[in-house]
C-alpha cells in the first residue's frame, strides 16, 4: 500500500480515477450519492485549483482505492465558508477537510487516520489555526439507513474533533431513486491545530 499527498500538477492526471471512487464510494449509506463522472471531474478540477489543495491517495498495485481532499475553506465553494460567518472563527484560519473515501476492503487498516494526519500536517505547516469538515446530518430512524452502518462520530472525536454547534450547512445533489437534487444539511465538526 502506497499513500501519497498530490498538489499542483500532480493532481491533474488522477481526477478521473478519484470521480469513479468517490461516485462508488458515496452512493452507499449516508449520503446516496447518485453521482456523474462529468460533475464528480468538474468538482474535482475547482477543488484543485483552489488555496492550499491537498489529495492524499491511496494506492495498492497502481490502483487508487482510497483519497481525501483539502483545502483553504475560504478557497472552496463559497457555501463551505458561509455557516462560519458571524461565530468565534475566522473562515480564512480553517483548513477544510473534505472528502475522505476508501474502498470498503480497505478500511481498518489505518488509512482514515492516515489521511487526516497528512491534511493536518498540510494544514499546519501552512499556517491554519483549525481544521474542519463536514458529515451529512441522518436520524437514526432513516429508513434507508442499514442495519450494520456504523456512524464515524466516535473517530472523529478519537482524532480531537467536536461538532460545531450551530454551524451547519446545505448542500444539494440527487440521490439513488430520485429525480432531482435536494438539500441535505451537513454538520460541521472542528478541531483547533495549533
Amino acid at each position: 500500500m502506497r499513500v501519497s499527498t498530490l498538489t499542483g500538477a500532480g493532481l491533474t492526471g488522477v481526477l478521473p480515477d478519484l470521480a469513479r471512487l468517490r461516485i462508488e464510494v458515496f452512493k452507499d449509506f449516508p449520503y446516496l450519492y447518485d453521482g456523474s463522472a462529468e460533475a464528480e471531474v468538474s468538482y474535482l478540477s475547482a477543488l484543485s485549483a483552489s488555496k492550499d489543495c491537498m489529495i492524499a491517495v491511496a494506492e495498492e498495485s497502481g490502483r487508487i482505492v482510497g483519497c481525501a481532499t483539502g483545502s483553504a475553506l475560504t478557497g472552496h465553494h463559497g457555501e463551505f465558508a458561509a455557516p462560519f460567518r458571524d461565530t468565534r472563527y475566522d473562515p480564512g484560519q480553517i483548513f477544510y477537510c473534505g472528502e475522505s473515501v476508501l474502498l470498503p476492503a480497505y478500511r481498518g487498516r489505518g488509512l482514515g487516520h492516515k489521511f487526516f494526519d497528512l491534511r493536518e500536517t498540510h494544514a499546519i505547516e501552512r499556517g491554519y489555526r483549525y481544521s474542519a469538515f463536514c458529515a451529512v446530518i441522518r436520524p437514526e430512524s432513516d429508513a434507508l439507513r442499514p442495519q450494520n452502518y456504523s456512524p464515524l462520530d466516535a473517530f472523529w472525536k478519537k482524532r480531537g474533533y467536536s461538532k460545531a454547534p450551530g454551524i451547519v450547512a446545505t448542500f444539494h445533489w440527487k440521490e439513488i431513486g430520485q429525480a432531482l437534487e435536494s438539500g441535505h444539511a451537513m454538520q460541521f465538526w472542528i478541531r483547533e491545530l495549533v
